[in-house]
């Protein structure tokens, strides 16, 4: 299968209700509607990554848990965060969460494993990214 056959399979969202079940996650935090859409899925533990290639009210799936986390997804816009290898973020990365109105999952899989079951279900990605003269 060539990439842009990949990419076409993948054009669908899917709903908060549905990344928690897909990834066996727990809800640490509940500040949307489980049925609401999330367009895509991105990962990353460097925030300059979340804030370069973040997109609006994507899942994002990380292994980082302070309070910096919460406020990079703020700044980019994200409504999910899913903490991945079974992390449970620190009573102020909750608050924070809380007060900003994301909602937390955590999941026990590994970053990769969660973003495969996410992409194999059919939540897409962001797509190729290109650099040129060293910017995005």
């Amino acid at each position: 299968m060539d990439r842009l056959s990949i990419e076409s399979e993948h054009t669908s969202q899917m709903t908060i209700r549905e990344v928690q079940e897909i990834l066996d996650g727990r809800l640490l935090v509940d500040n949307h509607d489980p049925d609401e859409e999330v367009p895509r899925g991105g990962a990353a533990d460097l925030m300059s990554d979340v804030l370069a290639f973040g997109t609006d009210r994507m899942v994002l799936m990380t292994g980082l848990t302070n309070p910096q986390v919460v406020r990079t997804a703020e700044m980019a816009g994200i409504n999910v965060i899913v903490f991945v290898r079974g992390k449970q973020p620190p009573p102020e990365t909750i608050q924070l969460a809380m007060e900003a109105g994301l909602t937390v999952i955590s999941t026990e899989f590994t970053m990769f494993e969660a973003c495969g079951r996410l992409y194999e279900a059919g939540l897409p990605g962001r797509g190729p990214v290109k650099m040129e003269d060293d910017r995005w």
